[in-house]
């Protein structure tokens, strides 16, 4: 049985600004030097992903946060110690997206919101501290270094976004990732396929 997922159009979401979240690293040698010494520490990294779809002229788009006008990520984030995946990709929305307690106050307290986290749609994997990922472990390869997983997001038909200054919120149609991974990389131009097994309504 086809899964079906209801899709609400982007004109019916409206969009906010808070606090800028600065990255903790200014270079991808700083990501993996970061990486490297967390790995050190406390083994496989794990991380979370969110794919939030909308429409817009009758088709599918994504949601996806730009950083500085050229790179492309589906809000998400890595998970703390202890933390589930379902609780630790709640926090990571709420964190990227959710509006402040007080909207005269961008830098205050984001709001709770309960996020319908729908199912699991990929989960890729790093072998190496570099930036190639792999939707499976591939055969030499015994101890991963990071764990990334993909959940679709069903969203409600309004919803108020807030998105961090320094981020733009972008929807990006699936005909323009589909096999485009020199724009969006190998990850986000699979979604097309990884979606196609859902009936929109």
């Amino acid at each position: 049985m086809q899964a079906t997922t209801h899709l609400y159009p982007l004109a019916g979401y409206s969009f906010g600004t808070k606090s800028p979240q600065i990255d903790e690293d200014q270079s991808v040698a700083a990501r993996q030097a970061r990486h490297q010494a967390e790995y050190a520490l406390s083994g496989m990294r794990k991380t979370v992903e969110a794919v939030l779809l909308v429409h817009d002229h009758g088709h599918p788009h994504v949601l996806m946060l730009q950083v500085a006008n050229s790179f492309f990520k589906l809000p998400g984030d890595f998970l703390r110690p202890g933390e589930d995946e379902i609780t630790g990709l709640k926090r990571a929305l709420s964190e990227k997206l959710a509006p402040p307690v007080n909207p005269s106050d961008p830098a205050s307290a984001t709001e709770a919101v309960d996020w319908e986290i729908s199912e699991l749609l990929a989960t890729w994997w790093r072998p190496h501290f570099d930036s190639y990922m792999y939707p499976y472990i591939p055969p030499h390869i015994t101890k991963p270094k990071e764990e990334k997983r993909m959940y679709l997001i069903q969203l409600p038909e309004k919803r108020l976004l807030s998105v961090p200054k320094n981020l733009k919120l972008v929807a990006i149609p699936l005909f323009e990732l589909h096999e485009n991974a020199a724009r969006y990389g190998p990850q986000l131009s699979t979604l097309p396929n990884l979606l196609g097994r859902f009936n929109f309504v």
